[in-house]
């Protein structure tokens, strides 16, 4: 069973840069499947970024797609997610989660317990 930690939040002006990191222990890190999702108050957590075992595929919502990046290190059991040009529309609680496939990533039960982002204006 895989855990998950999640650092690298904080309070950022609009325009600014943060890097979210994952570190996975407990599980074979390279055959997981990994995301960032977040949730503001009052709505719903969705997933911004998802990136196959490999690193080769990664996929974005239109919401962040051209601001933010996703990567992995599986040397380091890592991931990351590199924001820039936030927005104030971007706080939010950001978890990351890993699951067999990105596809699955949505039903997962593998959480990290979050880091707040708070974008100011």
């Amino acid at each position: 069973q895989v855990q998950l930690v999640e650092s690298g939040g904080g309070l950022v002006q609009a325009g600014g840069s943060l890097r979210l990191s994952c570190a996975a222990s407990g599980g074979t890190f390279s055959s997981y499947a990994m995301g960032w999702a977040r949730q503001a108050p009052g709505k719903e957590r969705e997933f911004v970024a998802r990136i196959s075992w490999s690193g080769g595929s990664t996929y974005y919502a239109n919401s962040v797609r051209g601001r933010f990046t996703i990567s992995r290190d599986n040397a380091k059991n890592t991931v990351y997610l590199q924001m820039n040009s936030l927005k104030p529309e971007d706080t939010a609680v950001y978890y990351c989660a890993a699951a067999t496939s990105t596809h699955s990533l949505d039903r997962t039960a593998y959480w990290g317990q979050g880091t707040q982002v708070t974008v100011s204006s």
